[in-house]
């Protein structure tokens, strides 16, 4: 059966025989499950069998598939409003969509920068606009991200806002960044830290060590990350704020998180998939897709990283989707805009860690899903009878690479192209509603 994504909640959608992993729910069965007018009613083995003769019910035979908990993610760039040639609004929920997200929160650094009330409910509007996965925007935490005036963060968080950030800039002031915590905390929402030590940093396009050298560049020392979170961390221990790491980069970040969990402090962080899978040894070519904000670490950093999430000190994976066109990528790397755009491949080169690291099937699907969700405060998808249906169907068998498959986003700014990636997502609905659908094509 072929599915086409709509704007109404499915009326009566039966998932059969698919293997459903929730671990919120401490769920791993083979079961079917039943969507009906947009919520999850039933969920077991044979749940589908009277509902499947129904005449207006829509049957998908899931053997072999896994019906998952739809994605949250923290940290995307969706470049709307000012650089709708990137990704618009659109185009960056529509390549969420296909990547399994139900949720998508959008850093603020567009143009003009999310710092006022009117930018905030115009991205609302827009996404409300198009249908698909919701979007919930990330408000600045100083005007036009200068890190020296704090944004109206009531207004803020009134318009839709779920947490803010500078990010793309540190907030270098100990005393702007403990008031932004103390301002935040009003309001129960994380401040969300862009950790870089500027000073450190300047004029910097990669890590510091043996690849810079062997490149002649200067490099971007892991400790540019490290001092920040390290005072970041005391100063939220101080105000008894909540407090969110972005794209964790550095072992020593990571040890910070893990140390000051241990205190009870409530401190979070988020690890991107290109840190977890890549080193700076990919800059050897001068490769400008691999150039990123923070750099690509040493191998060490990458195991710590993975060792983390797979214990849980990184609670969440963030994809820092960051599109750009070429003429941002294909030019001298000094130059290059960092990062690379990834909603639509995170599960797919993320699947390959589980079993092989360390790292298991729940922790994946909890640091995509679950966590991810309490941090900005929203219900967490779920796979129980009663639930909003906010899932994703994937084929976990699936080998595709992306070039090979059409793409939603405007941008094609990744090194991972041309890499077979491990399970492809076949269906995602968001709110009861069927947003993605790739069953019996890509």
């Amino acid at each position: 059966m072929r599915w086409r994504p709509m704007h109404t909640p499915a009326e009566l959608l039966v998932l059969r025989g698919a293997r459903a992993v929730d671990p919120a729910r401490a769920l791993d069965a083979v079961v079917d499950v039943v969507v009906e007018r947009g919520r999850i009613t039933r969920i077991g083995p044979n749940a589908g069998a009277e509902p499947a003769r129904a005449e207006r019910a829509q049957v998908i035979d899931a053997a072999g598939q896994w019906v998952l908990p739809a994605f949250v993610d923290l940290h995307a760039h969706l470049r709307e409003p000012g650089q709708e040639y990137k990704e618009d609004i659109a185009s960056g929920l529509s390549a969420a969509a296909a990547g399994g997200y139900a949720h998508v929160c959008a850093m603020p650094n567009t143009q003009p920068v999310n710092d006022t009330r009117a930018v905030t409910e115009m991205m609302v509007h827009r996404a409300a606009e198009h249908g698909g996965p919701t979007l919930h925007p990330i408000g600045a935490i100083t005007k036009r991200q200068e890190g020296k005036e704090l944004t109206e963060m009531a207004e803020l968080r009134a318009a839709g806002a779920v947490a803010v950030s500078d990010d793309g800039v540190c907030v270098m002031s100990s005393a702007v960044m403990r008031r932004a915590l103390e301002y935040a905390k009003n309001f129960d929402i994380p401040v969300i830290q862009h950790a870089e030590d500027h000073e450190l940093t300047q004029g910097a396009d990669i890590h510091e060590g043996a690849i810079s050298a062997r490149l002649g560049l200067r490099g971007w020392p892991r400790v540019a990350e490290d001092v920040i979170v390290a005072r970041d961390i005391l100063l939220a221990e101080y105000v008894g704020a909540r407090y969110h790491v972005a794209h964790v980069s550095t072992r020593g970040a990571a040890r910070l998180v893990r140390e000051a969990k241990g205190r009870h402090i409530d401190v979070t962080c988020e690890v991107t998939p290109h840190h977890l899978l890549l080193t700076d040894a990919a800059l050897l070519g001068y490769d400008t897709a691999c150039k990123v904000n923070p750099p690509l670490r040493e191998p060490e950093d990458v195991a710590a990283l993975v060792e983390a999430l797979a214990d849980g000190t990184i609670d969440a994976i963030a994809t820092d989707h960051a599109p750009h066109s070429p003429l941002e990528k294909d030019c001298e790397l000094s130059q290059a805009r960092p990062g690379m755009m990834g909603l639509e491949l995170c599960f797919g080169l993320l699947l390959g860690l589980v079993g092989s690291s360390g790292l298991k099937l729940e922790r994946l699907i909890d640091a995509l899903s679950t966590r991810p969700a309490r941090i900005v405060g929203l219900d967490a998808p779920s796979l129980r009878e009663g639930a909003l249906a906010e899932l994703t169907l994937v084929d976990p068998a699936a080998r595709w690479k992306p070039e090979s498959v059409h793409l939603r986003s405007k941008s094609r700014n990744t090194p991972f192209m041309s890499r077979e990636l491990m399970g492809k997502v076949l269906l995602t609905l968001a709110r009861g509603v069927v947003v993605h659908d790739a069953i019996g094509g890509a």
